[in-house]
């Protein structure tokens, strides 16, 4: 990505919409996608949840959130992810949707015995997601909002592009911030 002159490094502005912790991270799905590698602080986190600020639409665990969330993302270009499709049908709007990777081990589950089966079972019970209908008794109904994950793609593009938009989209993001912080 290349910086306008004058900007300030791309990390200062990040951590303004990022939290982040050994024990938890929120990023927006478009700051996701520009994360190739996932960093050492993040190995230990394993739940995750895709949402945005009016419902969830998925947890899960895995040993290794990070590469589980991209599971997800390429799965849904072959249909082989709900959660990966339906993100992918709802594009560009989607590319605002938040990734929370959390860790069974926090104080947050630790009324769980920090068990990680317990502890997807307690986000999915406080969360009650769109489309985990195991361990969810009243999914929530995806918001009138969005396209059914069954929706044909509206733009089909290789990978490559979305990130390439996503990257666009960060950058333009970074930008604004930078200007309203020099007001």
């Amino acid at each position: 990505m290349e910086r306008t002159q004058n900007l300030p490094p791309p990390q200062l502005l990040r951590d303004k919409y990022r939290a982040m912790n050994h024990q938890k991270v929120v990023i927006s799905l478009k700051r996701f996608l520009l994360i190739e590698q996932c960093p050492a602080d993040w190995k230990g986190l394993d739940l995750y949840l895709f949402r945005d600020e009016s419902a969830a639409f998925y947890a899960g665990q895995s040993y290794l959130a990070f590469a589980r969330v991209w599971n997800h993302l390429l799965g849904g270009f072959k249909g082989h992810s709900i959660m990966g499709r339906f993100v992918w049908c709802n594009w560009p709007r989607s590319m605002n949707f938040t990734i929370e990777l959390l860790s069974s081990q926090s104080e947050q589950f630790a009324g769980v015995g920090n068990d990680l089966s317990a502890s997807e079972r307690m986000l999915i019970q406080q969360w009650s997601p769109c489309f985990n209908v195991s361990l969810n008794g009243q999914p929530t109904p995806v918001p009138d909002c969005y396209l059914p994950a069954n929706a044909p793609f509206r733009r089909r593009q290789s990978l490559t592009m979305l990130i390439r938009e996503a990257e666009r989209a960060v950058k333009a993001e970074d930008t604004e911030l930078w200007i309203q912080g020099m007001e």
